[in-house]
């Protein structure tokens, strides 16, 4: 994973590289002042980027789903490597970048990924402005590296109040204390932290002073900060999403759009607040369409985010899909990349609901997994530390960043590597009006008739939808 100034360098040296495909532009600051920078690609021999159908991809508008940068970085690469080749993939490039333009914006939150970065990193949602307020927390747990291995896991305390025990066949393991259960060694689970003015008995954990979602900050079925957190004062309030939504509405010529993110490794379409039967169907069919050609380039499943993808049964989910969707009438994807449940051997199909519960018969799967193929890092061995505040405590669990977020390092071009073929096919599926031929008349002095004859390229199903 890269920190934002080799991004940078990454960028302009690809630009530096095939001046005459790749341009580097920013579209914006974050809010610590960062270049946001997006990626044109297209054969300038053959027109400007506007003048061609366009695609963009993004990633990484969540701090620590940094895969999702890697996997743009990977299709950037894939274009560069292939164009001017002879074989019949590189071909397709070739088409590719003659006739459409491709934008490519690695990293949409610069702050928040350098955040997640760093040496003792911070994993908060999004920007690193704080909100909804500016104080610091007078008292309790803050989550941070307290031992400075880089990583962020889990203190054990023992406690005969606790909420956990350790598993009978596996005392590694921490199970939840079955209701009523007396008798036991119980313990307490908190974050990895430093508690500020602890008064020897209590630990309340702080949610994060850097409480935006700037998934939740855009135009599109937009809420205050009651009905969903993380939104901001108003929509495109925050630079971040303001440099996106400018960027997109200043270029017409965008037709589809793909968003990365982790971890669940499926494809989700829209919409996030209405249900397939009250979309339009000729939108659905094609949403439908193209999400089955997702699944068999990438094998992951491809779902509606408001059938099979929301957080509460009661609530929605909006954000980028929602703006792009329903305010431009663009296609759009988030694809939320990597899946250790089912790398585990887990394949249950509860998106959301098996985190808040699940048999324990999976998490031994996944403590099997960790073991067998992650040399033991992803479940960390408990290990005793002297913690300033809370005294004796133990470390480990869950490697939650490297990990469950993101993939461990031997995995990430495998998961990056299942989208090329997709994106491209989705890219040249994009409506381009092709000039068959002109005729001019004479009809008197000064005036002539222009009858131009135009064909729609490619013109299978896109008719059908309503979406141009």
């Amino acid at each position: 994973f890269y920190r934002h100034d080799e991004l940078t360098a990454l960028l302009f040296a690809y630009a530096e590289a095939r001046p005459n495909l790749v341009s580097v532009r920013s579209i914006g600051k974050s809010y610590e002042g960062r270049d946001i920078w997006v990626v044109v690609v297209t054969n300038l021999a053959s027109g400007m980027d506007i003048d061609k159908p366009a695609m963009w991809i993004d990633g990484n508008i969540h701090a620590a789903e940094l895969t999702a940068s890697t996997t743009c970085l990977y299709y950037l690469h894939h274009l560069l490597g292939l164009h001017g080749g002879s074989s019949a993939e590189a071909a397709q490039v070739n088409r590719l970048l003659d006739t459409r333009t491709l934008y490519i914006v690695p990293r949409l939150n610069p702050d928040g990924a350098e955040l997640a970065l760093a040496d003792r990193p911070r994993h908060i949602r999004s920007s690193t402005r704080p909100y909804p307020y500016t104080e610091e927390p007078v008292d309790g747990l803050t989550m941070e590296d307290i031992d400075g291995d880089g990583r962020i896991l889990t203190m054990r305390i023992p406690d005969p109040h606790g909420g956990y025990k350790k598993h009978a066949g596996d005392p590694r393991l921490m199970v939840p204390r079955e209701p009523g259960e007396q008798g036991g060694e119980y313990y307490r689970l908190i974050p990895e932290g430093f508690v500020k003015n602890h008064d020897g008995l209590t630990v309340k954990v702080n949610a994060d002073r850097e409480g935006l979602d700037l998934n939740r900050n855009f135009p599109g079925e937009w809420r205050q900060e009651f009905q969903q957190l993380g939104a901001g004062p108003y929509p495109t309030s925050e630079p971040e999403v303001r440099a996106m939504v400018e960027f997109i509405t200043q270029h017409p010529n965008i037709g589809a759009a793909i968003s990365y993110h982790t971890h669940s490794g499926v494809i989700l379409r829209p919409c996030g607040t209405r249900s397939d039967k009250d979309m339009t169907p000729e939108d659905l069919w094609l949403f439908q369409q193209f999400s089955a050609l997702g699944e068999k380039h990438s094998g992951y499943p491809a779902i509606s985010i408001y059938e099979d993808f929301r957080y509460h049964p009661k609530d929605v989910i909006t954000g980028t899909q929602d703006w792009v969707y329903e305010h431009l009438g663009a296609l759009f994807w988030v694809v939320e990349l990597w899946s250790p449940k089912k790398e585990a051997g887990i394949a249950d199909g509860k998106w959301i609901d098996w985190y808040r519960q699940h048999p324990v018969e999976d998490d031994l799967k996944l403590l099997k997994w960790s073991d067998e193929q992650c040399s033991g890092q992803a479940h960390v061995a408990w290990t005793p530390f002297q913690h300033p505040q809370l005294g004796a405590v133990e470390i480990g669990g869950w490697d939650k960043m490297n990990y469950w977020r993101n993939p461990p390092p031997a995995l990430r071009e495998r998961e990056a590597a299942r989208f090329p073929a997709w994106m491209t096919q989705i890219a040249m599926s994009l409506p381009q009006l092709e000039l068959i031929r002109t005729e001019v008349r004479a009809l008197g002095p000064d005036m002539w008739r222009v009858a131009p004859v135009v064909h729609l390229v490619p013109a299978a199903n896109l008719h059908r939808a309503q979406l141009w």
